[in-house]
């Protein structure tokens, strides 16, 4: 198989210095000097979301002490390194033996976690909101966001976000026009077709619809974080009482599966 590898020149005004492409589609761009972004496409899909997956993966499994962090996202990764250790020519040569390498496998059995939510009026504050959008009812939104399956991409915006590919599209609705200054953790929301669970307390724009108890991240736990990239989501629906009582409940991170 031929690789083919082009240079393009990117404007001064982005960090990146340039590009590398490949007959396949693939880009390898230095964003920094001590970070590579390797690009699969510019649209969200979960079989595109498999391949950034099996790269992050196959990195993570060579264990290098180089490389500082990997940051899987919709359909790319950015790879950080420490630029006095390795540079972009060594880590783009393995980029690019992983991203052909037919043994890079794909994990068939992807942890399933169900997270509880009480969709109340005092938790779900645009709940209404939401329906009156897509002309449903407040219980037609409820069962329709507790009968899809939903996929981690990535996570990002605040310690343990993740956010939630394969929302219906008709619960789709926009941000707030005014984000708030203070979201509680474990509050559900809505934004555009995407879903997630804000994790700690923090400012957001999302159409809050529900809250779990469930504790999505712990600083002293391993790992942090609930949910991992390439993890499937399912949203339960719980009563007030059955909220009080897990939240009294959940310790540590004993999500059912």
């Amino acid at each position: 198989m031929v690789c083919v590898i082009s240079y393009a020149l990117v404007p001064a005004a982005a960090e990146i210095a340039f590009i590398v492409t490949r007959d396949s589609g693939i880009k390898i761009i230095r964003a920094s000097d001590s970070s590579l972004l390797v690009e699969f496409e510019s649209v969200i899909d979960p079989a595109l979301h498999q391949r950034v997956l099996n790269l992050f993966r196959a990195f993570l499994a060579k264990r290098d002490p180089r490389i500082r962090n990997l940051h899987p996202a919709y359909a790319s990764l950015l790879i950080d390194f420490y630029p006095l250790q390795v540079g972009h020519e060594d880590l783009e040569s393995q980029a690019l033996a992983l991203c052909e390498a037919e043994k890079i496998e794909r994990d068939e059995s992807p942890r399933v976690l169900i997270i509880p939510v009480c969709y109340d009026t005092e938790f779900g504050l645009d709940l209404a909101d939401v329906a009156k959008h897509n002309s449903l009812t407040a219980d037609e939104v409820i069962r329709l966001h507790t009968e899809s399956d939903y996929l981690v991409y990535f996570l990002g915006f605040s310690p343990g976000f993740a956010y939630l590919g394969g929302l219906p599209p008709k619960l789709r609705t926009p941000r707030l026009t005014t984000p708030r200054t203070g979201v509680p953790a474990g509050s559900v929301g809505i934004a555009g077709d995407q879903t997630g669970v804000y994790p700690v307390d923090s400012p957001g724009g999302w159409r809050l619809i529900g809250r779990t108890p469930l504790r999505m991240f712990d600083p002293s736990a391993t790992p942090p974080t609930r949910l991992q990239a390439g993890d499937q989501v399912r949203f339960a629906s719980i009563s007030r009482a059955e909220f009080e009582r897990l939240a009294e409940k959940d310790r540590d991170f004993q999500c059912r599966s």
